[in-house]
């Protein structure tokens, strides 16, 4: 009986965990019933705070009340290393006391962080985990071109940094999703394949929802393409993990 039992949890904490960072406030809010649709839960890292619209800290408000995540992104979005090379006091002073602030004047609390432009150090990481941060979220890229020409491509199937293992683990990669990664269906199905086979836990990120190729400088995920990872992390059953859900799950 043991035996059947054990079987039947072998996928049990398998999922997925999508986040998205920055300040694109209302393009994330009209995905809403997109996440609704596939009973998606995903978390959204806030930049610049304090330029929050009374607008924008409603539909944040709404977010969270459906069970999203709303995470910090940094006040200024500062490389992080640069700012501590002149003490963690300094570093505290300019990327993260006011922001915070910010956000718990806006009913804010957040328990996790996404470096801004993946930038960090031990030192920085010390400083955020001492801050009460559950989880710090690191970039993880697939393909990397250097002036023009291929410097390497991975599948992420062969990404094992991408996955979540739930071995309390709070310093993580996620697999940027953004147009420009060159990320392609198949290869974002085999990761779910294989979050599923291990029963682990696949993260992935973007930035600004976009509905056609990026234009002026904008940089974000193709949404026809999300709703593609939706549908089937809900068709295969897979769990739907906030970041702070990840080192809590036991």
């Amino acid at each position: 009986m043991m035996h059947c039992r054990r079987n039947a949890e072998t996928h049990e904490k398998a999922g997925v965990a999508i986040s998205f960072d920055d300040h694109f406030i209302n393009e994330w809010f009209a995905l809403r019933p997109m996440f609704q649709k596939y009973n998606a839960k995903v978390t959204f890292f806030v930049t610049c705070p304090d330029s929050l619209t009374q607008d924008e800290i409603k539909k944040l408000r709404l977010l969270q009340s459906d069970g999203h995540e709303i995470g910090f992104h940094g006040t200024i979005h500062g490389k992080s290393t640069e700012l501590i090379a002149a003490g963690p006091e300094n570093y505290k002073k300019i990327e993260l006391t006011p922001g915070l602030s910010y956000m718990a004047k806006a009913g804010f609390n957040p328990t996790s962080y996404a470096h801004p432009g993946g930038n960090h150090n031990d030192q920085v990481d010390s400083v955020l985990l001492a801050s009460g941060f559950k989880i710090l979220r690191d970039v993880a890229i697939s393909r990397r071109k250097m002036m023009g020409f291929q410097m390497y491509a991975l599948a992420p199937r062969l990404m094992p940094w991408i996955y979540y293992s739930f071995d309390n683990q709070q310093v993580v990669d996620a697999l940027l999703i953004d147009e420009d990664t060159g990320l392609t269906e198949p290869e974002i199905m085999e990761a779910l394949e294989k979050a599923k086979s291990t029963n682990k836990a696949l993260m992935l990120f973007g930035h600004e929802p976009l509905y056609g190729k990026p234009q002026n400088g904008e940089y974000g995920f193709n949404v026809p393409f999300l709703e593609k990872i939706l549908k089937e992390a809900d068709r295969t059953k897979l769990k739907f993990y906030t970041m702070s859900e990840l080192p809590e799950e036991k």
